[in-house]
């Protein structure tokens, strides 16, 4: 990068050319798994799949996170290194595959190496979707550098409470600017698009995992997303949590999400009037559908 690192509300200001930054990475990307997935919202996977790319270190320290193996470690074993060309290379194996999309997965420490990849490659011959899957913990003016080159914002909305974004993911500031980068999302994208097929074409799909114990937390979430934006907005209300990483030590966490807790929080978005609420079965909170690392 040669230039002080300031993508991310952390505020490293460190030269990643020289020194990893809060997120654990430095000057060379890794990239953990690169394959076809089928476990995301169903007009993102829809039949053969999307084409994530999920890549290594993180800038929020989750106690519950699913993926810890590769957002606590900057570069394991499993993973190889990726400049444009080759994210670029991978990009195109994934459309040739037939994926619905290409879904870069934890991008915010790779958003430089994302924008130049994304051009190089549909210079290349890429034309399907771009996807931003995001923790949305990222300052607007990084994802202005990506303003017309990604088509689709997957963005997590995880709190609304600058004490429990403290406690659980490191960040006190997290819902303030989470909020303010998921405006800079819609300002960009719009809401959810799709095409005759039913698959997402461009727009903005905001994500909250319901967490044990905090149902009171995620309708705060709902109020700010309805103050916000408008009540077609996408929504989608995730019940995958299970008890992994660090959170096995922290009550209620320890625990599996409760069917009643799950529909309380559908509930309370419908009574709210949003239209497009995604919601997913009980079974899928599970160890099973977390990714095997691996790289095509």
């Amino acid at each position: 990068m040669g230039e002080v690192c300031r993508i991310c509300p952390k505020n490293c200001a460190v030269d990643r050319e020289k020194h990893a930054g809060f997120c654990g990475v430095g000057s060379t990307s890794y990239v953990a798994r690169c394959a076809l997935h089928m476990w995301e919202e169903p007009f993102i996977s829809g039949k053969n799949g999307s084409g994530t790319i999920f890549f290594c270190g993180c800038n929020l320290r989750c106690i519950f996170c699913q993926n810890h193996e590769i957002s606590t470690c900057s570069a394991p074993d499993f993973a190889v290194p990726a400049d444009a060309h080759r994210l670029c290379e991978m990009m195109l194996k994934l459309q040739g595959l037939g994926a619905h999309n290409i879904n870069f997965v934890s991008p915010t420490p790779h958003v430089h190496l994302i924008a130049d990849a994304v051009v190089l490659a549909r210079k290349s011959g890429l034309f399907i979707p771009t996807v931003f899957n995001t923790n949305s913990y990222i300052e607007t003016e990084s994802l202005k550098r990506l303003d017309g080159l990604i088509d689709i914002y997957l963005a997590d909305m995880k709190y609304s409470t600058g004490a429990l974004a403290k406690m659980l993911s490191g960040a006190e500031d997290y819902p303030q600017k989470a909020r303010a980068a998921i405006k800079e999302m819609y300002a960009q994208c719009g809401n959810m698009q799709l095409d005759a097929d039913g698959m997402a074409v461009r727009g903005l799909v905001i994500r909250h995992l319901v967490l044990p114990g905090n149902v009171g937390e995620t309708a705060k979430v709902l109020d700010i997303i309805a103050e916000d934006y408008p009540k077609d907005m996408y929504i989608s209300l995730m019940s995958q949590y299970f008890p992994t990483h660090k959170a096995n030590t922290l009550p209620p966490l320890d625990r599996p999400l409760l069917g009643r807790e799950y529909a309380r929080a559908t509930n309370y978005a419908l009574a709210i009037g949003f239209s497009n609420v995604l919601v997913q079965k009980m079974q899928s909170a599970t160890p099973e559908y977390v990714p095997k690392w691996g790289v095509l």
